[in-house]
């Protein structure tokens, strides 16, 4: 959409939403959830809000439910003094919330559903949630923080249109946001800035690509010369550092999915190791036929699975230019020595990868070169990344096995000119009909490469355009918007949202990372 027709769009948006504070007015919730019904009271809630667990069978032992209640109060309260008089207003007293299952480990597929109620009437009012698991009712907790507003009349907080009855649950179980410590170095700091970005959203993985051809920035205890090929001296992750970030994230219902890109893109392995190089002037991929190479592989593999819990690790294995191995003239006799070329070695350092990987309880994510050369001999318990464009993951779920969409030209967050309504309309079933097929989509993952990016404009390159592809990977299908007009304004109430929690989005007319073009309101931009 032209930027010019964006503005109008938006602008209509400015005067549609003082409806939308009447019961005919928009539903301003993102992602929009599977079922909505409300009323049209207001209630107001109060400055204590409290959390109440009656009849939940989760004794909340790591607390995540009672962090999660606090910094929901905190976010709907957006750094305001709650000091009006509630003296006459009907008051929304607390949540309960029921929460069905006592497990609290975050494991891939976890029921994430829930209903969430607010009554009308009450004495006192509460707000019930029910889940079956604790992620269900984080989620929850997330949807009913934009139910509430600040109220600068009364100086309290509000919220319109009860009673409600919200029933959810996720289309895909995997929702993910790359982001890239290779290219440019992002402070631990920053990196928890993304993940509570990515609950508003209601984003479940974290996709890390730790390390690539230009710096090795995570230490490895079991080879810890491998760090040497950082930036510089502060530009490091230490392993505890690595364990605060995964911590943090599943206590959000975030998974940390750890990629270590190989044989490719690991030209910096060999600054600490110089023997992983083919040859000092011939850097990558790494050696093939040195067994160093996959006991270092196998070393950073051990150290990750104490610390990375995620049933899958990603191990690349996109773009090799194997160019190095046929001009060594060492590794070009190995090759003869074991008759292969340099297509088998491909195959063989990518299947001896996955074995590693294996060996210490992982499942495998691959990129999708990997399958285009030798699909038929990969792990059958491996999942494909798709990236390089259409048509692939449908044949991947044809061979039998599963898939994750990213495809480059929508859902690539580096692609400056690729427009929030592109990922809103990617479709990751797109020609997958067969019901058991679109099982083996695990759902899509937008990347933010680092080429282009470091701490000072991550956000404002994710958002709001992550956000039009969340809503893509939560929202029943059928209640997905044809057109993206349709959800224009309410992306735009969202992005102001993010914005007012303290998310640098975006504006969303023109292209990502843009400025606003003039003054205005927020959701004029």
């Amino acid at each position: 959409m032209a930027p010019a027709l964006m503005r109008l769009v938006l602008a209509l948006a400015v005067v549609s939403c003082c409806a939308a504070g009447q019961p005919g007015g928009r539903v301003d919730l993102w992602p929009m959830p599977a079922s909505v019904t409300r009323g049209a009271r207001t209630l107001y809630v109060a400055r204590d809000l409290r959390l109440s667990t009656a009849g939940t069978g989760y004794k909340d032992g790591k607390a995540i439910l009672a962090d999660a209640f606090r910094r929901m109060v905190a976010v709907i309260q957006l750094d305001h003094a709650i000091n009006g008089s509630y003296h006459g207003l009907p008051v929304l007293a607390g949540v309960n919330v029921a929460v069905r299952s006592p497990d609290d480990e975050l494991k891939f597929g976890v029921d994430e559903s829930y209903k969430l109620t607010v009554p009308a009437t009450g004495n006192p009012i509460y707000a019930r949630i029910e889940a079956q698991t604790v992620f269900g009712a984080l989620h929850a907790l997330e949807t009913f923080s934009q139910l509430c507003y600040f109220d600068f009349v009364l100086g309290v907080t509000g919220l319109h249109w009860a009673p409600w009855t919200i029933v959810d649950k996720p289309r895909f179980p995997y929702r993910g946001l790359l982001i890239d410590t290779a290219r440019h170095y992002l402070p631990v700091p920053v990196i928890i800035s993304v993940i509570d970005s990515m609950v508003y959203s209601k984003l479940n993985v974290l996709h890390w690509h730790i390390v690539d051809e230009q710096s090795f920035p995570l230490e490895i205890p079991s080879y810890p010369k491998l760090s040497n090929g950082a930036y510089s001296y502060s530009e490091k992750y230490t392993i505890n550092d690595a364990i605060h970030i995964v911590q943090y994230a599943e206590k959000r219902g975030v998974n940390v999915l750890a990629e270590i890109d190989v044989p490719g893109h690991a030209g910096s392995w060999g600054v600490g190791y110089p023997s992983l190089w083919p040859s000092a002037t011939c850097q990558q991929p790494l050696d093939v036929s040195n067994d160093f190479t996959f006991k270092v592989i196998d070393g950073i593999l051990s150290d990750f699975s104490k610390v990375f819990k995620f049933k899958f690790v990603h191990l690349g294995g996109d773009e090799v230019d194997t160019s190095c191995w046929t001009t060594t003239p060492r590794i070009k006799s190995w090759l003869v020595q074991h008759g292969m070329n340099e297509s088998d070695a491909y195959r063989y350092f990518v299947l001896k990868a996955q074995k590693i990987a294996i060996s210490h309880g992982y499942e495998i994510i691959n990129w999708e070169e990997t399958f285009n050369n030798f699909g038929d001999k990969l792990d059958r318990k491996t999942v494909v990344h798709n990236w390089l464009g259409g048509g692939v993951a449908e044949k991947v779920v044809s061979a039998g096995l599963r898939c994750i969409v990213s495809n480059q030209d929508k859902w690539y967050l580096d692609h400056l000119d690729a427009t929030w309504e592109g990922f809103y309309m990617n479709e990751p079933l797109t020609n997958i009909y067969n019901p058991e097929q679109q099982k083996l989509i695990l759902g899509g993952e937008v990347c933010m490469w680092g080429e282009h990016i470091d701490a000072s404009d991550i956000q404002q390159t994710i958002w709001p355009r992550a956000a039009a592809a969340a809503e893509r990977l939560w929202t029943p299908v059928e209640k997905l918007a044809k057109d993206t007009t349709a959800v224009t304004a309410r992306l735009a109430h969202f992005r102001c949202l993010l914005n007012e929690r303290g998310v640098a989005a975006a504006p969303l007319a023109g292209y990502g990372r843009t400025a606003p073009s003039e003054p205005g309101s927020c959701v004029r931009q």
